[in-house]
């Protein structure tokens, strides 16, 4: 309490914070502001017991049910940063600009932006498609380019434009306020409907009650636990210093400090933001026919019953690798751009054993990647941990309980961490003891 105090206490600490509270607020309000033409009825038939339906609106902090301008949330921005990030080593004109540095890093953000606006129209036509499909009344009336071209590119305009509305929030909470604004809008989403949970906890047994407290305490020590492990890298570096008109060589001691979990909580909101495609782009080939429509039909059924928390483990498995996957890949990025090997030899310092430039730089990647793997079964674990509480507590509402778990402690975190590093400039004590 006394470092919020402390904190409040300085203006432009202070006029951070109110700033990034402004903007969660004109989030949360965007996220009630309806789309056209919504039958709210029928929409209300669509969530009824519709697994995969409440797992979209949880992550889009509820704008999905209310089918607003921001129902998309910000991952069709996320799923632009998938692909560049991707073709970014692979494509000769990206990996340039990559090494121009932060000139280079906007340009390459700029083009992110432009591919999340035809990725946010493929979202929202297969969302609204699927959503239509899920009551006997359409739910967008007249969706479709055979019934209403110009009412449907308004209205995919209009979540687009939603999205890309998110984004720009974000990017001004990063500039201007604290913590990273994306994540921001994600944990606020996240939080926002949390309080939606607790009537499916209730009802629980209370062995039940019992086991998702245990379930919630254990997480989050797990998260803060693996959010700050650290491998310590020794380092030794010589430095000159003058005494009597003569120069000293003096050696120093420092360390490198490899985190666990590199990757943070990116991997996850990769690895959700590609499994929640399939199952969109599959529903309007359900009425295909034939071989296209089972294929279609697998997909649907093994996808939204994997989101209720008791489908198969088919769904589950891919979300496991796929966030193993992502874990190594994010990982390798952040380190290459590190470029730690170069910068040890540039300021004359090394690692005890080991000769300078590329002995360093192996030896470096066998400790990251030594130390990712644990990262990578952590955040595996935290994927798929809602299937077993699933089958433990037979609460379907619990799917986002881990990986919301922790984005909500992630974010807290790294928010604390800026503000520790605020108060610390001004000789106050932090947050963090």
């Amino acid at each position: 309490m006394q470092a919020m105090v402390d904190a409040f206490r300085q203006p432009d600490v202070r006029q951070k914070l109110l700033f990034t509270i402004l903007m969660l607020i004109v989030f949360r309000f965007v996220a009630h502001v309806p789309i056209p033409n919504v039958d709210r009825d029928a929409l209300e038939s669509a969530f009824d017991d519709n697994s995969l339906l409440d797992f979209l609106s949880i992550f889009s902090g509820g704008a999905l049910q209310n089918l607003s301008v921001a129902a998309l949330g910000v991952y069709p921005y996320i799923t632009a940063s998938i692909i560049m990030q991707i073709l970014t080593p692979l494509v000769p004109r990206f990996r340039a600009l990559q090494e121009e540095g932060e000139q280079g890093r906007r340009r390459i953000q700029m083009f992110t932006h432009w591919l999340a606006v035809p990725m946010a129209v493929v979202q929202g036509y297969g969302q609204i498609v699927f959503i239509n499909s899920q009551s006997q009344v359409d739910v967008v009336s007249d969706f479709g380019f055979q019934n209403d071209l110009v009412g449907t590119v308004a209205t995919l305009m209009t979540l687009a434009a939603g999205t890309m509305f998110l984004v720009w929030l974000g990017e001004l909470i990063t500039e201007h306020g604290i913590g990273n604004g994306i994540s921001l809008i994600i944990f606020g989403g996240i939080v926002a409907v949390m309080p939606s949970l607790i009537p499916s906890i209730s009802t629980q047994s209370i062995i039940g009650v019992a086991v998702i407290a245990l379930f919630a305490i254990g997480l989050v020590y797990l998260v803060v636990f693996f959010q700050e492990a650290q491998r310590r890298v020794p380092v030794q570096y010589a430095r000159s210093a003058f005494r009597g008109g003569r120069m000293y060589r003096q050696q120093g001691q420092s360390h490198i400090p490899l985190r666990v979990n590199m990757a943070g909580m990116i991997p996850l909101i990769f690895a959700f933001s590609i499994m929640i495609m399939p199952p969109i782009i599959a529903q309007p080939f359900t009425d295909a026919g034939g071989f296209i429509e089972s294929i279609a039909d697998f997909i649907v059924n093994q996808f939204q019953g994997g989101r209720g928390g008791s489908g198969t483990g088919i769904y589950w498995l891919i979300l496991f690798l796929l966030v193993i996957v992502f874990t190594f890949f994010y990982t390798m990025v952040q380190y290459q751009q590190q470029n730690m090997a170069k910068t040890l030899q540039r300021q004359g310092a090394f690692i005890p054993g080991i000769r300078p430039g590329p002995p360093t730089e192996a030896y470096l990647m066998r400790v990251v990647t030594r130390i990712t793997w644990a990262g990578a079964f952590f955040l595996g674990f935290v994927a798929i941990l809602p299937f077993f509480i699933g089958l433990v507590t037979d609460v379907q509402a619990l799917t986002i309980s881990s990986t919301g778990f922790l984005i909500v402690v992630a974010v807290v975190l790294d928010t604390m961490k800026q503000l520790e590093a605020q108060l610390l400039m001004r000789n106050y004590e932090g947050f963090i003891r």
